[in-house]
């Protein structure tokens, strides 16, 4: 009996250690506890049974749980909790055919009966190895207690259980289980007193069994890692400190821009001049001798840019038409300058200045540029910005 023990162990030990050796390695962390409808499972066995009776004492019958008189075949159904990822309970019922042991005829020995126990499970893989959802393979302890019957003679006895349950992942949701037991009871579980009139010493019931089945876990199987209150400090400390260097740099730029301020007013006032000069100072359009027509359209490109600023700004326009007064009539020249702002003033129009925002006027023959250029440069109208 107790090299088959022997064997089964070291078979259960050997498989598993070759399945976690398999595993990809993974950090250690907390869970946190999960909530009431997380983490159940259910399982499914077939059961190989072999009973050692408190009625063989004395007898000297063989001890190998092979022999037919001792074994029997059933299965067993169990529905169960973790609460963490190393504790763990299950209620677990085992019933079929079993033996009472009191001669080596198997016949006269089967029984029927029925255990049921709550079973305390203890998961060493993860309370010595680190939770880890993926690992191949997980071991179990467990300890229970219960009742048991044999319904042939219809007797009770208390019943207490020890065992390891091995299993490995087949799926997210389905495992292989492996399951090594041993039970011990009280010594009338097979009622031999009762049927059969013995007055035997007193002496315990006990049986082994090995199981085979599946394990299927109901909705959420896994457990939720702990949030790491040092990493997240960290993390909150790193984006706080990231902060405070955005500031510090923000004051050195404000502090930098006030150290500039003079220079900043400078180039304010340098532009502001530049726009005053700019909008204040007329711009010319020459013409032709003797003629009203814009002499080279070039000369509009400063009138347009003078044009957009005044519908930017809804300022009005002054235009003034000149003629040069070396040449011509006082009344040819008197006219020309009238045409010739009349000219431009049409050239605004078209470039989108409303009519009521242009006012006209001429000055006729003069000398004004010819004094100190050609008189050609005389022969011209003006626009400029007026209030």
């Amino acid at each position: 009996m107790r090299k088959l023990l022997v064997i089964l162990a070291f078979a259960s030990f050997s498989v598993a250690s070759f399945a976690q050796a398999a595993e990809t390695p993974s950090e250690k962390y907390s869970v946190a506890t999960n909530s009431f409808w997380s983490n159940w499972f259910v399982q499914g066995n077939f059961a190989w049974t072999a009973f050692y009776s408190n009625e063989e004492k004395h007898e000297g019958f063989a001890k190998s749980p092979l022999k037919d008189f001792r074994r029997g075949l059933g299965f067993s159904v169990a529905v169960g909790k973790w609460f963490t990822p190393g504790i763990g309970l299950r209620t677990k019922l085992n019933a079929m055919t079993g033996k009472s042991v009191i001669s080596t005829d198997a016949d006269i020995n089967k029984i029927k009966y029925w255990n049921l126990q709550e079973q305390a499970l203890l998961n060493l893989s993860n309370l010595f190895c680190g939770y880890n959802p993926d690992r191949v393979w997980n071991i179990s302890p467990y300890f229970g207690v219960g009742i048991a019957r044999n319904c042939s003679y219809n007797t009770y006895e208390v019943v207490g259980s020890a065992g390891i349950l091995n299993t490995w992942k087949l799926t997210d949701k389905l495992r292989f289980n492996l399951d090594l037991g041993y039970n011990l009871c009280g010594d009338d579980f097979e009622g031999m007193e009762y049927a059969w009139g013995r007055n035997l010493d007193a002496a315990h019931d006990r049986w082994f069994t090995a199981e085979v089945g599946l394990t299927l876990n109901l909705g959420k199987g896994t457990f939720n890692k702990v949030p790491d209150v040092d990493a997240l400090k960290a993390m909150h400390q790193g984006q706080l400190d990231a902060l405070n260097a955005q500031l510090a740099d923000l004051q050195a730029e404000n502090q930098n821009l006030r150290n500039r301020e003079p220079e900043i007013k400078y180039v304010r006032d340098t532009i502001n001049q530049s726009v005053h000069d700019f909008v204040t100072t007329p711009v010319s359009v020459f013409f032709d001798l003797a003629k009203i027509n814009v002499a080279n359209l070039k000369d509009l490109v400063n009138v347009q840019a003078l044009a957009k600023y005044a519908k930017e700004n809804n300022s009005n326009l002054l235009v003034t038409g000149y003629a040069d007064s070396a040449t011509g009539t006082p009344a040819i020249n008197e006219r020309l300058s009238m045409e010739r702002a009349e000219t431009v003033k049409n050239e605004l129009i078209k470039m989108g200045i409303s009519e009521s925002k242009i006012r006209c006027t001429h000055n006729g023959g003069v000398n004004i540029l010819g004094q100190k250029c050609p008189k050609e440069f005389d022969r011209r109208a003006t626009v400029q910005i007026v209030d």
